[in-house]
């Protein structure tokens, strides 16, 4: 996930109070953050925490010191907002603790559509932790170790949660065709 240089001029001038600078960051990666908030929160809340994250993303600008990490920045500050978002709700459901799962994980033969992933996303169940790692790897199509720094995580972690996301989503999907 690159800042674009053209994002990197724009936060350069908004970070000068450049008002329309700013718009134009900010309608850049709403709807990737938008995406990015539904597949973790639900598209029910993801309006009300789009607008928290853009909101911040205003007031903290002026902090933001690489221009060019804009894009990694801002995803950091949409996944804190949906976690605290999930903590507050309680909807975080325990993990799982069946680690044979790591070691019958197969690597993906091929990219999923965009709507498949979307509904995979959305199975109920799929603990937050593992969606984040799902929707940013696939959906936002970003290395694991992008994914890492952007949630602040291990790699490991990463990794685990990926795995744990993909043997879930494997088990519904086996489920539904059985029945």
């Amino acid at each position: 996930m690159a800042t674009s240089k053209r994002e990197a001029q724009w936060v350069l001038r908004a970070q000068c109070n450049n008002r329309e600078a700013l718009e134009l960051l900010l309608r850049s990666v709403q709807p990737l953050l938008h995406r990015y908030i539904c597949g973790l929160v639900g598209s029910f809340y993801a309006d009300d925490i789009l607008q928290d994250v853009l909101i911040t993303v205003c007031h903290k600008l002026k902090r933001l010191h690489a221009p060019e990490l804009f894009r990694p920045w801002v995803y950091r500050i949409a996944s804190r907002s949906a976690f605290r978002h999930l903590k507050k709700e309680k909807c975080w459901p325990e993990p799982v603790r069946d680690e044979s799962v790591l070691e019958a994980m197969a690597a993906p033969d091929s990219q999923p559509s965009a709507e498949l992933l979307q509904d995979l996303l959305n199975i109920e169940g799929l603990s937050p932790a593992s969606r984040a790692v799902l929707a940013l790897h696939f959906q936002e199509e970003l290395s694991l170790p992008e994914t890492a720094a952007i949630l602040e995580i291990p790699l490991g972690t990463v990794k685990s949660r990926l795995a744990y996301g993909l043997a879930f989503l494997r088990k519904q999907i086996s489920t539904k065709r059985s029945i």
